[in-house]
């Protein structure tokens, strides 16, 4: 029998697993405010998605339009997210941006800036304003340079290469997580009060993604497993531009920033073919004509948005309904130019990185021809259900931040909004898990036959004598997934994926990794398997629960939204007998000064009369 007290073992006030944005700016506030915290990385520090944002951080900072304040921030945030965003959440987030944004400037980050030296802003989908703050298009960089950077003099422990497997409770409440080092195989026991998640999401269900490996929904199915409520589970974003071609390097994300400084969709006759896609609800903001737009980037404020700029929702929809009826690029995608609407060396300066990107892996040089681009599974806006203030889960002692929590986004995502999000409540987390720490009398205590029972479970696939390959079990996940739960569903297609999704786990039931712990990739993969299933099939019964089209959540078998809908919010979670249910949950209706200014015009909002 194991003996539980030879496992390696460390001691934290609050654990923090994750070391993107979220994770590093809540394990910054846990440490100031003199928790003992550490924070388990499943790759290196620093090896994290917050990188891969590089358009800019959403902030009404108001530096390039001072008429942007947070209010209307707020109003975009709403429309953007369909009207599912939890109000409180989305007005914390409008409002506390700024400050945020200032204070990375405070711990160093060089944002680019204007002539008069602020920071600078950029336009993106959805926003009204230029409110990006950028700094080239290595924004996510800066942001994770700046917060390592403040955290190394924090004296919090980091535990890298570290993937954590279980939430252990006592009564029902965070006692501890039970996790592995990748290099050795070798478990490791964390013993502490409170967790935050700060795992991303679970994009690699999904074949077709910008998602690096790590990110196969770790948080989201530990906080099932342990009890907790997932909500919004149905809305997967996918971002609008991928790259397509070449396969090597299918579904890298082609940056907003890309469309906010210029550059247009072109089908294959090489037309801009967004006019056709604008929502009558955006009308009133978007250009209906080229030469409208036009006028919008020179500087016109009197002109309306471009359509490249609708939400990611419309634009996603929008190209996949281009390839479908055939007008699509060679490789199953559309054009994305900016090479004929700004100077070679302005798109140097601008997006080096993008420059630099399609130069060196796909050898396109994106400043002499146009890039094919299509949709890649991107972000999740569902995850772990939160308290808005405080952002505990419905565990006690289990708090999320960033994208494995909900609520911020609703139906859909704005571009820039999930930077200061991470920021946002990854500093509230932090908050939210000190006055839980602080009003919790004596320490929790870890079931030791809990811990056993995990370990058997995860030494299994070492111990068998056959069974199938982690690997292909993978790539079969992915391709049901991308087959029946892609960009556009049916109620055919997602009973299909959750009869596929039962024989899979059967699969991963009795999947072998052959060979010893030490450097055991396919160890690694069959790990994983767990998580992105319990992701998936998260995904794929909430799907079939809405029955309306919302946001990124798109129902050819109930096209449109539907106003009973938005009145509710599809909450998943680990029924008594194991299994998986689902439910529709009445929302709560919104504060009448928060639905006042969501819903006004934008001429009242300036005009200061909401």
């Amino acid at each position: 029998m194991l003996n539980v007290s030879e496992i390696q073992t460390f001691e934290h006030d609050v654990l923090v697993i994750g070391a993107g944005g979220a994770g590093l700016r809540a394990a910054i506030e846990c440490s100031a405010r003199g928790l003992s915290t550490g924070l388990v990385c499943k790759s290196l520090l620093g090896k994290a998605h917050t990188v891969m944002a590089e358009g800019g951080v959403a902030a009404a900072l108001g530096n390039l339009d001072r008429r942007d304040n947070w209010k209307v921030h707020f109003r975009d945030t709403m429309r953007g997210g369909k009207f599912l965003n939890q109000w409180r959440m989305a007005e914390l987030h409008a409002r506390e941006s700024p400050d945020r944004v200032r204070e990375l400037e405070e711990w160093g980050a060089v944002f680019d800036r204007t002539k008069d030296g602020l920071i600078s802003q950029r336009n993106f989908g959805g926003h009204r304003y230029p409110r990006l703050a950028h700094v080239g298009d290595r924004t996510g960089l800066e942001i994770i340079r700046t917060l390592q950077d403040h955290a190394v003099h924090k004296g919090f422990g980091i535990y890298m290469e570290c993937t954590a497997l279980d939430l252990h409770l006592d009564a029902g409440r965070i006692a501890g997580v039970l996790g592995y080092w990748r290099e050795s195989g070798r478990f490791v026991l964390f013993r502490t009060r409170a967790v935050i998640l700060a795992t991303g999401g679970g994009g690699r269900a999904w074949r077709i993604t910008s998602n690096s490996w790590e990110y196969t929904g770790d948080g989201t199915a530990m906080a099932y497993e342990a009890g907790a409520d997932l909500m919004d589970m149905e809305f997967t974003q996918f971002h609008p531009t991928g790259m397509v071609w070449p396969p090597s390097v299918r579904g890298i994300l082609v940056t907003e920033g890309v469309r906010g400084d210029g550059g247009v969709l072109l089908d294959s006759r090489k037309e801009r073919f967004m006019f056709r896609y604008i929502p009558e609800k955006f009308a009133d903001e978007t250009a209906a004509t080229e030469e409208e737009a036009n006028r919008w980037l020179a500087g016109d404020k009197t002109a309306r948005r471009p359509p490249e700029l609708l939400t990611r929702d419309v634009v996603a929809r929008a190209i996949t309904q281009e390839v479908s009826e055939g007008r699509g690029s060679p490789h199953g995608g559309v054009y994305l130019d900016i090479a004929s609407r700004l100077p070679a060396e302005t798109i140097r300066k601008k997006l080096p990185s993008m420059y630099h990107q399609f130069k060196e892996l796909a050898e396109v040089d994106i400043t002499r021809q146009p890039m094919e681009v299509g949709p890649t599974l991107h972000y999740f806006m569902g995850g772990v259900r939160v308290d808005s203030d405080t952002q505990m889960s419905t565990v006690p002692g289990l708090f999320a931040a960033g994208e494995c929590a909900t609520g911020m986004h609703g139906a859909n995502r704005l571009g820039g909004n999930s930077l200061s999000d991470l920021l946002v409540f990854g500093r509230l987390a932090g908050i939210g898990a000190e006055q839980y720490v602080k009003g919790l009398g004596a320490a929790p205590r870890i079931d030791e036959e809990q811990v056993r029972s995990a370990v058997r479970r995860a030494t299994a696939p070492l111990n068998r004598d056959a069974g199938a390959n982690p690997y292909v079990v993978h790539d079969d996940l992915q391709g049901v997934m991308g087959r029946h739960v892609g960009i556009v569903r049916t109620e055919a297609e997602l009973l299909s994926a959750l009869k596929e999704l039962d024989r899979l786990k059967r699969d991963a039931l009795g999947v072998k990794a052959p060979g010893v712990s030490q450097y055991n990739a396919a160890w690694h993969e069959a790990l994983d398997l767990r998580s992105l299933l319990i992701t998936a099939e998260a995904v794929t019964r909430a799907a079939l629960m809405r029955q309306e089209s919302r946001g990124a959540h798109t129902r050819l078998d109930f096209f449109g939204e539907r106003e009973e809908w938005q009145k509710v919010n599809v909450i998943v979670r680990k029924a008594q007998d194991g299994q998986m249910e689902t439910r529709a949950e009445t929302r709560p209706g919104p504060p009448r000064d928060l639905a006042a200014i969501a819903h006004a015009s934008i001429e009242d909002l300036e005009a200061g009369r909401v």
